[in-house]
């Protein structure tokens, strides 16, 4: 469900700038994967929002270096300073990652995902639900 995020654009992009992002319309809370893929992508846990493709503008897209994560999903990743930027499903879904977003966001945590496989040193104890795989 949307998060009472009033801009109807939100933007972002990489820690050294090379890449600048768009998003049109309201953003979904984030969705914070444990799993062993996104910890070991983004040196922790994966908060992102989900959005359609066609509702992103990028920038300097062609400094992004996009590599398969699995048969089914893509990551990309600025070729310039390292920032890992979306994660993009067969299905034309793209996950933002959270700490790419220009702040403020005005969203919270909905959901964490893929917490059976989380690591052994952090606790969840924000009270949003949890779930031992994707729901």
């Amino acid at each position: 469900m949307p998060s009472d995020n009033s801009s109807n654009e939100h933007t972002g992009g990489c820690y050294c700038g090379d890449i600048r992002y768009t998003v049109t319309g309201n953003l979904e809370d984030f969705v914070v994967c444990h799993c062993s893929q996104c910890r070991k992508q983004s040196g922790h846990l994966y908060a992102s929002t989900i959005v359609t493709r066609d509702r992103v503008t990028i920038v300097g897209e062609h400094k992004l270096t996009w590599f398969c994560a699995s048969e089914t999903a893509q990551r990309a990743f600025c070729t310039c300073c390292g920032s890992h930027l979306f994660w993009l499903g067969e299905d034309g879904s793209l996950a933002i990652l959270a700490a790419s977003l220009d702040h403020p966001t005005g969203l919270s945590i909905r959901e964490h995902i893929f917490v059976a496989d989380k690591g052994d040193y952090y606790e969840i104890e924000d009270g949003a639900p949890q779930h031992d795989a994707y729901p």
